[in-house]
This record gives C-alpha cells, sequence and structure tokens, in this order.
C-alpha cells in the first residue's frame, strides 16, 4: 500500500508524460513512477532500430545510475517509452506533461506547439527549466492553456533532493497552482518553494552565485581546489561534495551552462563582470575534462589513488584536503557569532577565503531577496532543499549576530574589498535582529513578516522542517525515564514513544521504558505510534553497553539483556492496543525488529531497513529470526523452506534496504505495511493508520503454538549452499559459523522437518545462539571494531 493520493480534493494525477529522456526528463519520470504515477517518457524518434529507441535506452539506463532513481529496480518496467512521431495520442488522457528538455528557448517553443492541440481541456502544463522566463514560454501555448502553465524545477537526482521550484506566470490559475503544490508535497514527497520568475530562480541563482564566489576567491587566496573543498563542505554542514566536487558531478560544462545564461540574462546584476567560467574551469572543459562523466575534472582517480588539478604547476598532485589548523579550530567554536568574529581577524588566507564567501554570499543574497523570493524563508529551504545546505546563508547570517555581520559587510563595501560596491538595502541595517522571528519571515517586497503558507496540505505535517529559531508543540507528557518519552499530540488517544539516547539506540533504559509506556497506553489510550523526532529510527542495540558486559564476563546479565529485549519485541506484538511504527532513515537490528513486531510499519521511501547483526558477528534476537520463521509458516504451511530461501540471504548477508520498497521485497516489510513519500508527514499518516486500527476495533495476533518449521533437513540445505560460499573464499569459517546458526534458527532446530513448535521455543534458539556466538573471541572482535571505525571486520 502506497499513500499516493493527493490531499486536496481538485487535482487528480493518474497519468504523467514526461517530454525529453536525458538524464532529469529520466530520472523524474523515475520518480513519478515511484510514487505509483501511470508515466509516458518521451524523446525524438530514433534513427536506427524501434521508433522509442532513445526513451527505450534511457529507461534502460536508469538501472545502471548511482544514486538509484528507481526504488524498486522492477518498475522501470512500468514507464511507457515514446516518441513524439507516433505517440502524440498517449496525451490526450495525461493529467500532468512536465517537458525536460534542453536549454533552448525555441526547442522548447517548437515542441508545445507540437503538443498542444493533443491534450485534455484540464491537463497541467510544467516546464523543468532551470532558468529560463516561464513568462515567455507560456506564450507559446494556445491562450486558453496558459492558465494551466507553469514552472515545476525539480533538483538533481529528482528521487533524493528535496526540493521543487513551482514557478507560476502571470496568468497561472491559482487552483492549479495549490493543487500542484499538493500533489508535488504528498504524492511526489517534496519540499516547494513558490519561486518567482528570475533567472535561475532561487535556488541555483544564490547557490551557483555560491560557487562562483568560492571560485573567485579560491584565486584571491591562492587555495589549492582540495582545500577549499575541505573547508566548504560538512565543516561548514554542507555536503561532502563541497564545491569542486559537486562541479565535477553536475559535469563542468553544465556549470559553465548556468554561468553563461546568469550572463546572457543578468546585465543589470551589479555582480555581472563575475559571472563567468574562471579561466582554469575553461580551461578543463577546451581539453574535455567536464568531471565525473568524463572521467576527470578538477579531480581524477589515479588507480587507487584521487589527485587534484594543480593550476601553478599545470598537473595534478595527490589530493591532501584538510583545513589548517588554526581555521579548524576556529570551525570548531559552537558559537556562530564568535566563529565569524575570529574568521574576519584572522590573517590565515583560509580563514579570509571563508569570511569573504560567506560575506560576499549575505550581500547578493540579501541585494536580491525582493527581487527573486517572496520571503527570506524561500531563499533559506531552497538552498538547504537544493543544495543540502544544514542552514541557509539568511539563517547563517542571523545566527552569527545580525547586525555586527551588516556592519563588518558594509565597511568591506566601502573599503572595496566586497566582490561589488552595491550598497546593502536599507532594511538590513534598521536595527533588526534578523530575517526570521515569530511572525514567519521578512519579505523585502512586502516590507514585512510573512507566516508559513496556510495552504491545506501543510497540515499533514505536524513538524516541518524548521526554520532557524522555529519552535513546534512538542505534546503533553504522559510519562517517561531515562530511555523514551510516551506523550501525546492534540487530544485524539494517540501515545507516541520516542527514544531518548544518541542515534536512537536501544538499550535497558530503552527496553523497559517501551514496555512499561505500552502497559501505560493499554490502560489510558487508544493507540500507540514509535516515532522519532529526527532520524534514524533506531540504528540498533547499544553495542557498547553489551560489549561491556562481555569483556567483563557477565554473560548472565548479557542473557538478561536479550531476554528483555525479546520480551519488548513480545509486548509491541501482543499489546492490546496497536503499535505503529513511523520508520525513516535507519532502522537497523532491534529497531528492524521492533518494526516487524509492530502492529503496522508506516515507513517513509527512504527508509534503509536491516537486521544487520550478522556484520558484527551475531545474529538477530530481538525476535526478528522467530518473527520471520512465523510469516514462512503462515505463507506456506506445506513447506516454509520455500518462503525461508527469501529471507535467509537477507539475514546472513545483513543486507540492507535502499528503500521501503526494496524492504518489502526483502522480506523485512509486510505488504500491509504503508510506504509515505514525504517523510515531513510520516507522523500524521502514522497516527491516521493507529487510529484507523483503533477504530476498527484492533486485536493482536493469538500467540503461535503450532508453527510448522523447516527443521535440520532446511538447515542441512542451506549449509550446503553456505560450503560453495567457503570452498570460493567468500565467506570466512566464522561468517560460515553465524550463517548456520541463523538457518538453524530460522528452520526451527534441530527436529524433523514439519514438527510444529511454539514462538517460546524459537525465541530460546535466538538467545542461546546469540550468546554462544557473543561469547567467541572473534564476534567480540567484531563488535570492537565496528563501535571503533563504523565498519564491519571479516575476521
Amino acid at each position: 500500500m502506497t499513500a499516493a493520493s493527493s490531499p486536496t480534493p481538485g487535482l487528480r494525477i493518474r497519468k504523467a508524460a514526461v517530454l525529453g529522456a536525458g538524464v532529469m526528463g529520466a530520472q523524474i519520470a523515475a520518480h513519478l513512477t515511484n510514487a505509483g504515477v501511470e508515466t509516458v517518457l518521451f524523446d525524438l524518434p530514433a534513427k536506427d532500430g524501434p521508433k522509442s529507441g532513445i526513451a527505450l535506452k534511457a529507461i534502460a539506463n536508469l538501472a545502471k545510475l548511482s544514486p538509484a532513481p528507481l526504488a524498486d529496480k522492477a518498475l522501470a518496467a512500468s514507464i511507457i517509452p515514446a516518441n513524439y512521431d507516433d505517440d502524440l495520442d498517449h496525451l490526450k488522457d495525461v493529467d500532468l506533461v512536465i517537458e525536460a528538455i534542453a536549454e533552448r528557448m525555441d526547442w522548447k517553443l517548437d515542441l508545445y506547439k507540437k503538443i498542444a492541440g493533443h491534450l485534455s481541456k484540464t491537463a497541467i502544463i510544467a516546464s523543468n527549466t532551470s532558468g529560463l522566463s516561464i513568462n515567455t514560454l507560456a506564450e507559446a501555448l494556445p491562450e486558453e492553456m496558459r492558465h494551466r502553465f507553469c514552472g515545476v524545477h525539480f533538483f538533481n537526482p529528482p528521487r533524493y533532493m528535496h526540493l521543487v521550484e513551482l514557478i507560476p506566470t502571470r496568468l497561472t490559475d491559482k487552483n492549479v497552482l495549490d493543487g500542484l503544490e499538493a500533489f508535488l508535497v504528498t504524492t511526489v514527497g517534496k519540499g516547494v518553494v513558490i519561486a518567482k520568475d528570475t533567472p535561475n530562480f532561487i535556488g541555483n541563482r544564490i547557490g551557483v552565485f555560491s560557487m562562483l564566489s568560492a571560485m573567485y576567491h579560491t584565486d584571491q587566496f591562492k587555495l589549492g581546489f582540495d582545500t577549499v573543498d575541505a573547508l566548504t563542505g560538512p565543516a561548514l554542514g554542507r555536503p561532502k561534495s563541497a564545491t569542486y566536487r559537486t562541479a565535477d558531478v553536475v559535469g563542468l560544462d553544465t556549470m559553465a551552462h548556468v554561468i553563461k545564461t546568469m550572463a546572457d540574462t543578468l546585465p543589470d546584476d551589479p555582480w555581472h563582470q563575475y559571472f563567468k567560467a574562471p579561466v582554469w574551469l575553461q580551461g578543463l572543459i577546451d581539453k574535455g575534462a567536464l568531471g565525473q562523466k568524463t572521467g576527470g575534472g578538477f579531480y581524477k582517480k589515479v588507480g587507487k589513488d584521487i589527485v587534484v588539478l594543480d593550476v601553478a604547476k599545470q598537473d595534478f598532485r595527490p589530493a591532501e584536503q584538510k583545513p589548517s589548523d588554526e581555521v579548524a579550530a576556529i570551525l570548531g567554536i559552537k558559537d556562530p557569532a564568535e566563529k565569524f568574529g575570529k574568521l574576519r581577524a584572522s590573517t590565515d588566507p583560509q580563514a579570509q577565503f571563508l569570511w569573504a564567501s560567506f560575506r560576499d554570499l549575505f550581500h547578493y543574497s540579501a541585494y536580491h531577496l525582493a527581487d527573486i523570493a517572496d520571503t527570506a524563508r524561500d531563499v533559506d529551504f531552497a538552498i538547504r532543499w537544493g543544495y543540502g545546505w544544514k542552514l541557509g546563508p539568511f539563517e547563517t547570517w542571523q545566527a552569527a549576530g545580525w547586525q555586527q555581520i551588516a556592519e563588518w559587510i558594509n565597511d568591506d563595501i566601502k573599503a572595496g574589498k566586497a566582490m561589488s560596491n552595491a550598497p546593502l538595502p536599507a532594511w538590513v541595517t534598521d536595527g533588526r535582529k534578523g530575517v526570521h522571528g515569530k511572525d514567519g519571515s521578512y519579505s523585502a517586497s512586502a516590507n514585512a513578516d510573512k507566516p508559513r503558507s496556510q495552504h491545506p496540505v501543510y497540515r499533514r505535517q505536524l513538524f516541518p522542517d524548521p526554520i532557524l529559531g522555529e519552535k513546534f508543540d512538542t505534546g503533553t507528557t504522559v510519562w517517561e525515564n531515562d530511555g523514551v518519552r510516551l506523550w501525546r499530540l492534540g487530544d485524539d488517544g494517540i501515545g507516541i514513544i520516542s527514544f531518548k539516547t544518541k542515534m536512537n539506540t536501544v538499550n535497558d533504559h530503552v527496553l523497559d521504558g517501551v514496555q512499561h509506556a505500552i502497559k501505560l497506553a493499554e490502560e489510558k489510550l487508544k493507540a500507540v505510534v514509535i516515532w522519532q523526532t529526527g532520524e534514524p529510527f533506531s540504528a540498533g542495540a547499544d553495542l557498547k553497553g553489551a560489549l561491556g558486559l562481555l569483556k567483563e564476563g557477565r554473560f548472565d546479565d548479557f542473557e538478561k539483556m536479550v531476554t528483555n529485549f525479546q520480551a519488548t519485541s513480545m509486548a509491541i506484538k501482543h499489546s492490546l492496543v496497536p503499535v505503529v511504527s513511523a520508520v525513516r532513515g535507519m532502522a537497523f537490528g532491534g529497531g528492524c525488529e521492533f518494526q516487524m513486531h509492530s502492529a503496522r510499519t508506516v515507513a517513509a521511501l527512504e527508509s534503509y531497513i536491516g537486521l544487520v547483526e550478522a556484520g558484527v558477528g551475531l545474529l538477530p534476537a530481538g525476535g526478528g529470526l522467530h518473527e520471520l520463521a512465523i510469516r514462512a509458516a503462515k505463507a506456506n504451511p506445506a513447506d516454509p523452506f520455500e518462503e525461508l530461501k527469501k529471507v535467509f540471504e537477507t539475514v546472513a548477508m545483513a543486507k540492507v534496504s535502499a528503500s521501503a520498497f526494496e524492504a518489502k521485497n526483502l522480506g523485512l516489510l509486510r505488504d500491509g505495511d504503508v510506504v509515505v513519500f514525504n517523510a515531513y508527514e510520516l507522523l500524521y499518516v502514522a497516527k491516521q493508520v493507529a487510529n484507523a486500527l483503533a477504530e476498527s476495533g484492533y486485536r493482536p495476533p493469538l500467540p503461535a503454538n503450532a508453527i510448522p518449521v523447516a527443521g535440520d533437513v532446511g538447515t542441512a540445505t542451506f549449509k550446503a549452499s553456505l560450503a560453495n560460499l567457503q570452498a570460493g573464499y567468500f565467506a570466512s569459517p566464522h561468517d560460515i559459523d553465524i550463517a548456520t546458526r541463523i538457518a538453524d534458527t530460522l528452520c526451527g532446530g534441530v527436529i524433523e522437518r514439519g514438527s510444529t513448535v511454539d514462538e517460546e521455543w524459537l525465541l530460546a534458539l535466538e538467545r542461546k545462539h546469540f550468546v554462544e556466538l557473543a561469547k567467541t573471541e572473534k564476534t567480540q572482535a567484531r563488535i570492537a571494531h565496528t563501535m571503533t571505525t563504523g565498519k564491519p571486520l571479516r575476521n
């Protein structure tokens, strides 16, 4: 089941068409298909082979891309390949058309003329242009269609980047815009920002300027490309790809094209003189070194090493990538005001580079706010969601002390140090403390603070992505201990259990807390949702605590902990009120087991779920294997082994799903579990599901007392397949021992095939094997290695 219908009546999108099967078009088609929308992918007719060969090739290529555009590779078969000669008939029953062809105004206008006569009277037409004028594009459409046209700009890669910019024309119907916003937010799972029809809109206007500013200052302060990346990546709360790696990933030719668009379309911009590709960028392009797609740009791989271009030497050298000691210390300062003060005062070229880059970004963003966006919030969200920054430019400035930074920018403008001598707008220095406050975010065009959108779709986001300083109602605590909080939001009778541990790991406080919270819920509430205020859902058991017990030889206490883990899973499964798990991000080990035992799981599309214990030399013992054995017996009582074959490899190889759909394929989610595309709607949907279960007279499953198992014959069959792995050196003897114990537990132990057992029998098998493995030196070494390096050890 997928939560894929739009919550706002008036816009139902059953079928869509994407025009253009290039990188973006094919991936937009893939993500619409992920979302359960029947999608036709169009391109030009092929000169050789099948007429729709270009679209067919693009669909086949989706399986090769990383990160994967499809949440389940099998979905590729649902995308319909088409060409403009033979298949325009498909358009007559399409509800939404997204044009995603090359950034050529003349080509786009020709295409609109070609398709206009084939569309229904209600179809919405949108362009995925990254910067061309939406109003100019609208003029190619017949007059009666212009109110149904707008820009809808996805960021690359479309499945993963949260941002979609929605750009209305002067004539776009408000109902069309509202309907499309609801569809994009809920069905497609996006963060929508309404942008004005200005070149490059908001995300790329500010984001590309930020890159241009970094490139300009790279030159000014004579820094290496790898040094700049060390400074402008995670150290600033930005992606690892930072500046120059991002350019390599995007493609240096694409980067240069976007810069040229800015130069051509923004002749009056006070920063216009900088809208050109730096000499070294143009030099790489002329050589055909366009970045990742050609095997090298600013960086390239030589053997196992990454080398970086050194402009002075006109050659490549090993990439070092680290800030100076002084700058590393400044970046480690928690207080943003102190951090910026030290950056500005330092004589270290790296610190000067950072101050100058921020100064010019803040200057540019403030100067253009009135023209490009309705509010400062739209700018910050566009950069956070489209470029992956933790804070947008205005949030960063406000956090660092608005007036002090403004004063410094003004001083630098007067001293001729800033990239432009354009004055800061008057509102910047009117005594304000920032642009985000209790009344909303500042709109420079309206000279007023504006609250968040009142669009009904946002009622589904009980905890939306907060802007700086924004606080939401955190509900009423029913009960809490050191591990969990049981609380309520509103008076719907639904409790929420949230963990308090780092990475939401599971320790004794969490185990005792979940059990007690469920007892209270049975007395006072009608349903419970397990939901965390951030990611992950749970990284699994607290390995540090477990290893401590093992090192001290406290095996009785260790076994008690395992027994308590199982008791918690059973409390979830047999609770008299429905327990719904709301999963996003990682749900590993015990976290995966808790959701397996819930009455229902509601999972965000980007959920990475796995029983990963084999990776640390253990097996799942929070009831996970027992639950898989029960499910196999229910699905095929005559021969549970057939079902177990599907999940044995998943557990023995510690496989983790790359999406919620894949978790269903791996047997870690059930067919009836719900997939939600927008993670900010997860709690809302989980509460709805919990309420529906409660209202429909929910009863927990009865204890299973006669579970047919595959027995020793099943275990022997699994062991035979493992022998091949060991013979080919794909698995160590310890890997084989772990996998054999997993097989033994899933198959019910050393008993005859077809025998029946009860749940306690399976749980006891889990405990026995878990404790025996934990006592081994090799497993303890694996746990310790994972804790210190974050990586598995093969021993």
